[in-house]
């Protein structure tokens, strides 16, 4: 009896052990299918408007591929740079070509273009008058203090025959200097930062005010009724993804930079925007 008794407790206590095995396998298991689900997640400085509205959308397009997209908003030009090289963001999106070349070339940013992603249209903006041919002699011209913006300008005003500039200037690096004729004698101030042009705009500061259409749509402002003229839609100044170099390459930017060239995201700015961000998909 002793013998069987002995023999039964032996038995009981391994299937007692085997069980435990086999759950421990079914959580170890479980565990597994876990780990394939991680996300990544990518940080990206942006401007309020159109910019930050725009990733905005693109969030849930990005979610379906495993990345987590968070969004850092700044109200200025500089800061979102000083982020991208510290480290504090993986990407950012505010900025035009020419504007990121220069600020690489004024601090040493060692940074990529990863995509061009839309373009906002530059507008003239006045209180006094409804058109460029109303501007008085001697009219007072503001613009922003950035110079990656003048030669974008001067060209925006060449075109529309107000000034012309030294031939063989190069338009993106024009300044004010490099105006060769200006029969109305327009007078240019550069003194103010680029997110204070509406406020100078909306205080009727000024005969005229150039102002960049994300600052404008932020301030309320439609840049397809409301300026008296508007860059025209082959613009040079694309809105890119800027990253530090080497990172273009990375899964998560290619991703960022795709979902925003689908046709989701273009058709909601098109629709959303009307006019004043223009997508592009290369």
């Amino acid at each position: 009896m002793k013998k069987f008794l002995s023999l039964f407790l032996s038995l009981a206590v391994a299937l007692v052990l085997a069980a435990c095995g086999t759950a421990k396998e079914d959580e170890s298991n479980a565990g597994e299918g876990e780990e394939t689900a991680e996300t990544t997640e990518l940080v990206v400085g942006a401007s309020n408007v159109p910019h930050a509205e725009i990733l905005e959308e693109a969030k849930s397009l990005l979610a379906e591929k495993g990345i987590e997209l968070k969004i850092e908003t700044f109200q200025d030009y500089i800061l979102p740079n000083q982020a991208l090289e510290s480290g504090d963001l993986d990407a950012n999106y505010f900025q035009h070509i020419p504007y990121l070349e220069s600020q690489m070339a004024e601090h040493g940013y060692d940074f990529a273009n990863a995509g061009g992603i839309h373009i906002e249209p530059m507008g003239v903006y006045s209180k006094k008058y409804k058109s460029l041919e109303e501007l008085p002699e001697g009219a007072h011209i503001i613009m922003s203090s950035s110079v990656a913006d003048h030669g974008r300008i001067l060209t925006m005003l060449e075109k529309e025959g107000l000034i012309t500039l030294k031939e063989g200037v190069n338009n993106v690096e024009a300044t004010v200097e490099d105006i060769a004729e200006n029969p109305k004698n327009l007078h240019f101030d550069t003194e103010y930062e680029a997110s204070l042009l509406p406020q100078i705009f909306n205080n009727d500061e000024g005969d005229a005010v150039l102002i960049n259409s994300n600052y404008a749509i932020d301030a309320g402002l439609n840049p397809i009724e409301d300026s008296i003229a508007i860059e025209d839609k082959e613009s040079p100044y694309v809105n890119v993804i800027a990253v530090r170099k080497g990172d273009e390459n990375s899964e998560a930017i290619k991703a960022l930079v795709e979902v925003l060239h689908s046709q989701e995201i273009q058709d909601f700015i098109l629709e959303k925007y009307e006019g004043a961000v223009v997508p592009v998909s290369e």
